[in-house]
């Protein structure tokens, strides 16, 4: 009892929240960044330290609403950080409309270490852009701006069709509710789906959305007398451990195979092959985390069929094999 007790103090000792800095600019708007004052570990400690720092010497900044906020930090804070986030702004200025840094903009990223995690929410991700983070790496923003992101930075992979991109150190989000995906996925990383999902229930958004920002672009508004995918989502979540046939899912709806693709395209923003392993992905990573199922028990649970097979999809989709998840994330597996 007594090696046990000097075990517990030992790990409290030594234990540092992650520190994340948001680098507030003028025009900020302050809306996604709460997700990180909210995980706690089972002492009940914050998981993350959030702080604020502006580009100049700590003072008011405004946000895009009629109040400013009191930022206590200068640049310098940027040199302590684990991750750095730059939030959405309207007012960027020649960083928007040129792809170049002011110089007290340039002068605050140079106090980031080498190896400092960064995140960008929104238009947020042309500062990073501009500081040439992102050459030759894939990167989202707002649907409305990535053709002004393409021209800008050629080198830069742009896809306007996802919530957010993690590329490991870098990771970007589209528009600013994306942001919250993002920052619920970041929680997700480091700590896994269950205190991503206590999170979520307790800001009260979804854990995780389906399909991308492809469903929020504008386009004519259907006929009100179509039918949505609805009721083929819900059934086929029902039943994610079995075969589940394309014209199965259309047959839910009465709609023919092509006209089923294409409505389900527009409202979850994936085909629904791509939206079926996204689902079974989901429910492995919960398996794996909640559950002493082996891995070819889980396989089968999520409808991959075989261990082999699920441990392709979680490795395209995550970078990790599914024996390597289980042992970051699950606490008190039986061995």
């Amino acid at each position: 009892m007594e090696k046990v007790t000097e075990k517990v103090m030992d790990t409290a000792a030594e234990f540092r929240p992650h520190r994340v800095v948001v680098l507030a600019m003028d025009g900020l708007l302050p809306f996604e960044l709460g997700i990180f004052g909210r995980p706690k570990d089972a002492l009940r400690r914050r998981l993350y330290e959030v702080m604020t720092c502006s580009v100049r010497p700590p003072g008011p900044v405004r946000t895009d609403a009629d109040f400013s906020i009191m930022v206590e930090h200068g640049p310098e804070l940027l040199a302590t950080a684990d991750t750095v986030v730059v939030p959405a702004s309207y007012e960027l200025g020649p960083v928007f409309e040129e792809g170049v840094l002011t110089a007290e903009l340039a002068a605050a990223l140079a106090h980031i270490r080498p190896g400092t995690r960064l995140a960008s929410i929104c238009t947020g991700v042309f500062v990073l852009a501009a500081a040439g983070y992102l050459d030759g790496r894939p990167a989202t923003t707002h649907w409305a701006e990535t053709d002004q992101l393409q021209r800008l930075f050629p080198k830069i992979d742009v896809d306007p069709d996802v919530l957010f991109i993690d590329d490991g150190d870098i990771l970007t989000s589209a528009g600013v509710a994306a942001g919250l995906d993002l920052c619920l996925h970041m929680v997700r990383r480091d700590h896994g789906a269950a205190v991503a999902n206590e999170v979520a229930r307790r800001t009260v958004v979804p854990p995780h959305r389906d399909g991308g920002q492809a469903q929020y672009i504008e386009r004519p508004v259907p006929e009100p007398q179509l039918a949505t995918t609805t009721a083929a989502r819900a059934w086929a979540l029902g039943r994610l451990h079995e075969p589940i046939q394309l014209r199965d899912m259309a047959a839910q709806e009465s709609m023919s195979v092509r006209t089923f693709t294409r409505r389900f395209r527009e409202e979850a923003g994936v085909s629904p092959g791509q939206w079926l392993t996204q689902q079974r992905v989901e429910r492995a990573r919960h398996l794996l985390e909640s559950s002493d199922l082996s891995v070819d028990q889980v396989a089968q649970q999520a409808g991959f069929g075989t261990a082999q097979s699920m441990r392709q999809h979680l490795q395209a989709a995550l970078g990790v094999t599914p024996t390597a998840y289980r042992r970051t994330f699950r606490t008190g597996v039986r061995t």
